[in-house]
């Protein structure tokens, strides 16, 4: 193995994770079961890794709906799965994006907090900090 393995493992949970938390599905979860059990890199900087890119795949697809919203009436919007998640973002407001981590309605959260231009810092760190419990108890159940 090269030196430059567990950098290769680390962009690709990045990416895994980016990935999934936009409005393409992915695999982050597997990735990083994958890099804890072969225990060549600190739970916490993998925790870190994903965190991040999951957090910004998520304000991709805030920014999506803050951008949408200039040229789109909300009523094109809500349907479905959206029109759920645009009612649960306007009773709960940013708090519920603290659940941004589930899948299919997650995405759904993220966009209507931005079309609905939830303040952008309280998302972020709402968004964050679900994202990291979710991964913080993926590493917590492999230890």
């Amino acid at each position: 193995m090269t030196d430059s393995a567990p950098d290769l493992g680390l962009i690709s949970l990045f990416v895994s994770a980016f990935i999934s938390a936009t409005i393409a599905p992915g695999g982050s979860e597997a990735v990083l079961a994958w890099l804890a059990l072969r225990s060549e890199t600190a739970p916490s900087l993998l925790l870190s890794v994903a965190t991040v890119g999951n957090t910004l795949g998520a304000l991709t697809t805030w920014l999506l709906g803050y951008f949408a919203a200039r040229g789109y009436p909300i009523e094109r919007f809500a349907k479905g799965k959206s029109e759920r998640a645009l009612l649960m973002v306007r009773r709960w407001g940013t708090p519920v994006l603290l659940l941004s981590w589930l899948p299919l309605i997650g995405d759904a959260l993220c966009l209507a907090a931005g079309w609905l231009r939830l303040p952008f810092l309280r998302s972020l760190t709402a968004i964050a900090i679900g994202k990291a419990a979710r991964y913080a108890v993926i590493l917590y159940t492999l230890a």
